[in-house]
């Protein structure tokens, strides 16, 4: 059965007949090389080493999912704190967006882990081992185990991991179920996958069109300096020349750019969605320019207006646009954690009855009240109730200890006098405090019998006479 050719290749990760073009990327030395290089093993280091760094008793960062806690630099947000993690967030896709119309794709190239971990932990271990096939899966697998491990460090904590390393998988069959499935997920990735991540998986790439402008930092081929490109004799002349007598540009047509694109593209063809800005096929080029004794940049960092001859231009609309937003969040941000309480409390929706009315004609109302310790150390909770109305309240405990994180719920009963209630309900403010000096108060809405005014029960009588009539 004959399989249908698509007349160019749609995608650098595959053949025109569909099946998958393998890339495997030559190692182009010089100064990009060396710098990423650099900035990848400290990247490596700082996520390694983050786990296991405390600040102010707490990991530097731990995203405890199970216990819907989430610490950064030593600070625990809560889901009471979902404001602020919205302000988190959007401060976070602010600076993508920033960095982008400055700077292009310097994260994917730089500082992405699929880009680290490709480029500067599994090609380098492929290269070396060769044909090693068996031994090189052997130790891809090993390296999976690893990063797995580390990588759940910031779910669970690196104590958690540990413990779980030296014990037996039956002890904690969910956490060994865990380390297995993101360690099969890490070795298809980096063994199989690799740059179709950067292709097809991520949104990056596609997102590219709205967050670059013309202004925008790229790396681009000088069209107008390159071409016509042709082949050069051995001494670096070029050979023919062409096209009513014009020489050649300085592209030899060597495709030095296109055999080290860790995604398989050929910058020539201008900017792609798959181009991660590396910067491999300059440090590429500029060594072949060299050795033809012409000078480099016929591939670098530019912009698309440069390219056209234009002047590129740093300050524009949106990169004055996106740092004054980015300013008012984080000024927000930082106000939202500064007047975070040390303890969160709220009111709890009653179940059963809302009231009930005893002998002495007095009438009690249950509250529920939670409290969560808010502070990095354990408290001591009392719950009183102020009121002028002569109510009093039954409250089991007196004092409610709970650790750093912890929350209770406080079942409290408001015996208020009858006449105390208009239409059905009253508000009494209940004060929380704790040991080391916190207070703070809520209003409640207490709910009773309506008050029956005088004279209701002789006008009620009135009516069913009149409806007897």
């Amino acid at each position: 059965m004959s399989v249908a050719q698509a007349p160019e290749r749609v995608l650098s990760t595959l053949n025109p007949d569909g099946t998958r073009f393998t890339i495997n990327p030559r190692v182009s030395h010089g100064r990009f090389h060396t710098a990423r290089r650099l900035v990848g093993y400290g990247l490596i280091v700082l996520f390694v080493l983050l786990p296991y760094i405390d600040i102010g008793g707490k990991p530097a960062i731990l995203l405890d999912l199970a216990h819907r806690e989430f610490t950064f630099v030593g600070a625990t947000f809560r889901p009471a704190d979902g404001f602020i993690l919205m302000l988190f967030g959007l401060a976070v896709v602010l600076t993508v967006f920033l960095v982008t119309a400055l700077a292009g794709r310097v994260w994917c190239g730089w500082g992405c882990p699929q880009t680290v971990y490709m480029e500067w932990v599994f090609r380098p271990i492929e290269r070396l081992l060769k044909k090693r096939r068996v031994l090189t899966w052997a130790v891809y697998a090993v390296l999976s185990v690893a990063l797995a491990n580390v990588f759940l460090s910031y779910f669970v904590g690196a104590s958690t991991v540990w413990h779980w390393m030296r014990s037996s998988p039956a002890v904690h069959p969910g956490g060994f179920s865990i380390v297995l499935g993101v360690s099969a997920l890490m070795l298809f990735d980096f063994a199989y996958f690799r740059e179709q991540m950067c292709v097809l998986a991520c949104p990056y790439g596609r997102l590219q069109s709205v967050l670059l402008d013309e202004h925008s930092l790229i790396i681009g081929y000088d069209e107008k300096r390159g071409e016509p490109r042709g082949k050069i004799g051995k001494r670096g002349k070029a050979l023919p020349v062409i096209r009513d007598g014009a020489p050649l540009g300085d592209c030899i047509d060597c495709r030095a750019c296109v055999n080290t694109c860790p995604t398989g593209i050929d910058i020539r063809q201008g900017l792609q969605m798959e181009c991660i800005g590396c910067a491999q096929c300059i440090d590429a080029c500029d060594a072949i320019m060299e050795r033809v004794e012409r000078p480099r940049g016929l591939i670098r960092y530019t912009s698309k207006a440069e390219l056209a001859g234009k002047v590129r231009r740093v300050l524009r609309p949106r990169v004055l646009v996106y740092p004054v937003v980015l300013a008012v969040v984080g000024v927000l941000f930082l106000v939202q954690v500064g007047e975070r309480t040390k303890a969160d409390v709220w009111v709890l929706r009653q179940e059963g009855a809302p009231f009930t009315v005893l002998e002495d004609g007095t009438v009690s109302t249950p509250v529920r009240v939670k409290i969560e310790n808010r502070s990095s150390a354990k408290r001591i909770y009392r719950v009183a109730l102020e009121d002028s109305a002569g109510a009093r309240v039954i409250n089991p405990r007196p004092e409610y200890p709970l650790a750093p994180g912890a929350s209770t719920i406080v079942p409290l009963f408001v015996i208020s006098p009858r006449d105390a209630f208009d239409d059905g309900e009253r508000e009494a403010d209940v004060v929380i405090s704790d040991d080391a000096g916190w207070h703070t108060s809520l209003d409640v809405t207490i709910l009773g019998p309506e008050h029956e005014a005088e004279g209701d029960d002789e006008d009620d009588n009135e009516d069913d006479k009149e409806e007897a009539r």
